[in-house]
């Protein structure tokens, strides 16, 4: 014991847990549980046909390439994107059902890309092929 004044003061080393640490930690897991999460949900749904391709007398095609600077090809042409939307609606209502085959430039933003997408998901457009998909395999 201590005497300081008048007063003593019992010199016992502390029992008690600091979890200030532990409080510390557990934020910054919050923190990075909430700016994950809605990452890992976004999604636009979308029906992909699943199987093998089917045999037979070959359907029509469009292609539709995403520059690296954004712009929008259809069949080697340049289209702005509300030409996208005329130009799908007018493929939803062909009774041939042409193919739709996408294909974007691996610099181009995902944002441009993901907003072509929802475009294509808006119109209805049932085929719909991803072309080059072959050079990302290894990517990940």
């Amino acid at each position: 014991m201590f005497r300081h004044g008048i007063q003593t003061i019992d010199a016992k080393p502390m029992s008690d847990l600091n979890t200030t640490p532990l409080i510390d930690v557990m934020l910054v897991l919050l923190i990075m549980f909430l700016v994950a999460i809605p990452v890992m949900t976004h999604k636009i749904p979308m029906t992909v046909p699943a199987g093998p391709p089917m045999i037979g007398e070959p359907t029509a095609t469009h292609r539709l390439d995403i520059t690296a600077q954004g712009a929008l090809l259809w069949d080697g042409a340049a289209i702005s994107t509300p030409e996208l939307a005329m130009r799908l609606d007018a493929v939803v209502a062909d009774p041939a059902a042409p193919a739709l085959e996408v294909a974007a430039a691996p610099q181009a933003r995902y944002e441009r890309v993901n907003r072509v997408l929802a475009t294509i998901a808006r119109s209805g457009a049932q085929r719909v092929g991803f072309v080059g998909n072959r050079e990302f395999a290894g990517g990940f």
